[in-house]
């Protein structure tokens, strides 16, 4: 059974019935595949200010142009340290991490010094990967991902939740030494995305919480009634589930929907509505990434800091 400690980043993003949001790096509207990154370090402090619960960070080692996204550019643990460092209190969440591409030991000890030096903030969303022009560069078999990610993060548990853990795996041996620091509560709380190459049961039975992408709001409550049944032993209950999606807010706050990639543009009546179902479908947190937008980044997020999440704050504000 899975226990979360304290940890910061997961209280102030999930609690039982309600709804909360975080917002992807990078904050900015862009055509192509790379951002320009300007002023983010300012719009990260704003979206803690305004009580947004998370910052997300992407996992993109290389850049595909065929994908047509790189997400932060940087290396999201460098970037996580540096972001932390600026902020105090949110939430700093990867969307995600892709596992079978790194060693164990470099994601524990990157993992538990970005959770240590944020005090708790991290919540770790991991995956296998979805791009296959990746694994040649790392000397990795894509078709061996599932299998690899189960073991990656079986090891990553184990050297994190134990001292001087005994450790025999296709991945290495570890014996007689020990993995610090530790994470600053019992342990990171892990998010696992989509299915990884992972049955719902196996991901109900090995994550805190799971993310989806977004589909209609009743294929979203099938899908969240679905996780509830698999997971209601857990402790009190609850494992979060979480989603993304994109949005273009426009300025007008009664204009309808319109379907954009993942998401949808419209105003920001629309947009409460949607979270509204959302939350009532059973989603707890959704982050929302504002690539596809057509308004400076800047105007969004606080246009949605001042009218859309006063009807859905995180818990701990």
């Amino acid at each position: 059974m899975n226990v979360v400690g304290p940890n910061q980043g997961y209280e102030k993003m999930f609690a039982p019935n309600q709804l909360t949001l975080g917002v992807f790096f990078a904050i900015e509207s862009y055509s192509g595949s790379i951002p320009t990154m300007e002023n983010q370090v300012a719009l990260a402090k704003r979206a803690e200010a305004l009580g947004f619960a998370a910052l997300w960070f992407r996992d993109v080692p290389l850049h595909d142009p065929s994908f047509g996204d790189v997400g932060q550019i940087y290396d999201p643990w460098v970037y996580l340290g540096y972001i932390a460092a600026q902020t105090s209190s949110i939430a700093l969440a990867t969307g995600s991490i892709v596992f079978p591409l790194r060693h164990p030991i470099h994601l524990a000890k990157a993992a538990a010094s970005v959770d240590t030096l944020s005090g708790g903030r991290l919540v770790l969303g991991v995956a296998s990967g979805d791009r296959p022009v990746e694994y040649p560069a790392f000397n990795i078999d894509f078709s061996t991902r599932g299998e690899r990610f189960r073991e990656t993060l079986r090891y990553f548990k184990e050297a994190l939740g134990n001292s001087f853990p005994a450790i025999e795996s296709s991945l290495g041996h570890l014996n007689g030494v020990d993995l610090i620091p530790k994470p600053y509560g019992k342990r990171i709380p892990i998010l696992i995305t989509g299915h990884s190459q992972q049955s719902l049961e196996w991901i109900a039975e090995n994550g805190d919480g799971w993310i989806t992408y977004p589909r209609s709001l009743e294929h979203q409550a099938n899908m969240v009634n679905n996780w509830r049944q698999l997971t209601e032993d857990a402790p009190d209950g609850f494992k979060p589930f979480s989603q993304s999606l994109y949005i273009d807010l426009l300025e007008n706050p009664d204009t309808p929907p319109e379907p954009i990639h993942l998401g949808f543009k419209s105003g920001r009546n629309h947009l409460i509505e949607f979270l509204g179902a959302s939350r009532e479908a059973g989603v707890n947190h959704i982050v929302l990434n504002l690539k596809y937008g057509t308004r400076p980044a800047a105007d969004v997020l606080e246009e949605i800091g001042q009218e859309v999440l006063p009807f859905f704050p995180a818990p701990n504000t």
